[in-house]
């Protein structure tokens, strides 16, 4: 009965009562406080909307934590940023594209430590943004208090997210290497439904090239990673305007080892 102490305390931290947790998943609020109190556990076609309520993950609400992701939060428990501070440069073309004339409604998709979400919400964005590691997404709250950026922070694991309302921008840089093979096609479909009409998405892969060597630091073992094909990403989004799509070649130096990376990149446009 975890599940019901799990509900509770997201409920309580999104600041919902029973009954609008309730309401929003059609239910009465009686049914509410017996998965709370333990007497009763949600049906299993309820658990995705529950997390999703709660912005939260499936498997959060079971206390389950995945091994595989352990290691971000020991990266970002040390000092300073890891990735650093300086906005990645897909953030520059999206102030190209989508100038901040009015606050368009961003979803930043893998934040990490949250530098670039706070920087696009310094820019004039509405930024929403989630990690699956709770310690990066702490430092990136910390991160916008210090400078007086208004972000909405939350943790969830794009594997089994799926918004609930509308976005003009939906950017992910460096994550999408965790979505198994199966759910690609699921999940970007998504992301297509909730852009509002001339709104872009903005997102990378890495691609694997067998003439470059797996990184020192390569995670492709313990995390069971597919590897995306080349041109795998813009074949989601052939119905899309695109105003970038290119295969580049790139030196790496995360954790101090010397190494290269392919990545498909993706700028396209719902018309």
């Amino acid at each position: 009965m975890n599940i019901g102490k799990q509900i509770a305390e997201k409920r309580k931290n999104s600041g919902l009562t029973q009954q609008a947790l309730a309401e929003k998943l059609n239910v009465s609020f009686q049914a509410v406080s017996k998965w709370e109190n333990g007497f009763s556990c949600p049906d299993i076609e309820l658990i995705p909307k529950i997390a999703t309520v709660l912005k939260t993950t499936t498997d959060a609400l079971f206390d389950y934590s995945a091994h595989s992701f352990t290691e971000y939060d020991v990266r970002y428990e040390k000092d300073g940023y890891f990735w650093g501070l300086q906005p990645n440069s897909l953030c520059y073309e999206i102030m190209k594209l989508k100038p901040p004339v009015k606050p368009y409604r961003v979803l930043d998709i893998g934040c990490g430590e949250g530098k670039d979400a706070v920087f696009l919400a310094r820019n004039g964005y509405s930024v929403t943004a989630f990690d699956v590691s709770v310690v990066g997404i702490n430092k990136a709250k910390n991160l916008a208090d210090n400078l007086g950026a208004n972000v909405d922070f939350f943790n969830a694991d794009i594997r089994d997210y799926v918004p609930d309302t509308n976005y003009d921008i939906i950017f992910s840089s460096g994550v999408f290497h965790y979505i198994p093979l199966s759910s690609r096609g699921k999940i970007i479909k998504n992301l297509k439904k909730y852009t509002n009409l001339n709104g872009i998405n903005v997102l990378n892969v890495f691609v694997k090239k067998p003439f470059i060597e797996a990184p020192p630091d390569s995670e492709d073992s313990e995390k069971k990673v597919e590897a995306w094909k080349s041109g795998e990403l813009f074949s989601f989004y052939h119905n899309w305007l695109f105003h970038r799509n290119d295969e580049i070649i790139f030196d790496c130096n995360s954790n101090g080892f010397p190494h290269k990376h392919c990545m498909d990149i993706l700028i396209a446009e719902k018309i």
